[in-house]
């Protein structure tokens, strides 16, 4: 499998704070790689020493080549669209998307053709006349991701693409980064919502304390979680006695209850449903909903990084 990323031994050190830990990984072609991690991690830290941005100890090659400040045929390949929206106030939505593109592509017919592909992935058809402020946050957020991918770059850095926009903008985007990968681009994506992770990415890897702690597909990082079954059920004043009887119930790992929903995690079994309604029959407790679930990337997440606050 071809490598488009090859981090080795990265390191990047502040006066008081390791931010890089000796980091290694790889990105592959034409994966969309999800680079999570709570915030302080390093992803950040990361993203900036791959673009070369940031001093740092280690080797870094894009393209299966070193990359450096100046590396800038490489650079010419690359698209990236940070969370901050970057676009000019007094340009169209054209123009902006002309002003990006141009920085890369000269000929004027191919720049073009390029723009209105732009236009059309994201979906701004209807507005290549309006001015930024003339736009909603979603449309906004469109118009980035435009901008920065309008050269039809290989490799794309999307961070936080898709923060503060309504539903339906968010399917927008998530559409339009699946075509981006499917027309061959490779796309290292960084969020915090965990179902977008679930929806787009290839693999994942999850870092703290500028550390790899995990890496895999989705299923492989799910394989991770301690536990492996959550039921929720909907039952009004249950009585505490029947909570403390549940704790003992075999495989059941914990119990809360909360606004009269009844969540029980267990760490292993394959009949624990069944169980818990004979239970619940057994003891002529009154239920109106009963959902199981396995365990989501949130719950592994959670797991592997701690429940704690983050600055």
């Amino acid at each position: 499998m071809n490598n488009i990323i090859e981090v080795k031994k990265l390191t990047k050190e502040y006066k008081t704070l390791k931010a890089i830990d000796n980091l290694s990984f790889e990105v592959h072609d034409g994966e969309i790689l999800g680079l999570l991690g709570p915030n302080g991690s390093g992803k950040s830290t990361t993203i900036n020493c791959i673009l070369s941005l940031l001093n740092y100890e280690g080797k870094i090659k894009i393209f299966g080549s070193d990359m450096s400040p100046d590396a800038y045929d490489i650079k010419k390949r690359i698209g990236v669209i940070f969370q901050d929206v970057a676009v000019f106030d007094e340009l169209s939505v054209y123009d902006n998307i002309d002003y990006f593109c141009g920085l890369y592509i000269k000929d004027k017919d191919v720049r073009h053709e390029y723009i209105n592909d732009a236009i059309k992935l994201v979906g701004l058809e209807d507005f290549t006349k309006f001015y930024p402020k003339q736009l909603s946050g979603g449309l906004l957020r469109r118009l980035n991701i435009a901008c920065g991918i309008a050269h039809k770059p290989k490799l794309i850095f999307l961070d936080e693409p898709t923060v503060a926009v309504d539903p339906q903008s968010r399917n927008n985007i998530l559409d339009g980064i699946k075509k981006l990968r499917d027309n061959g681009a490779t796309i290292v994506y960084t969020t915090h919502y965990m179902e977008e992770v679930e929806i787009l990415c290839d693999r994942v890897i999850i870092l703290d304390a500028g550390h790899v702690i995990a890496e895999g597909t989705i299923d492989e990082l799910k394989s991770l979680a301690k536990i492996e079954e959550k039921i929720s059920v909907e039952v009004n004043d249950l009585n505490e006695k029947y909570i403390e009887q549940i704790k003992k119930i075999k495989n059941v790992e914990d119990v809360s209850y909360d606004n009269n929903v009844l969540l029980i995690t267990y760490k292993k079994g394959k009949n624990n449903l069944v169980d818990l309604i004979e239970y619940l029959k057994n003891e002529k407790i009154v239920y109106s909903k009963i959902f199981s679930e396995r365990p989501t990337l949130n719950d592994v997440f959670l797991e592997l990084t701690g429940k704690g606050l983050r600055d």
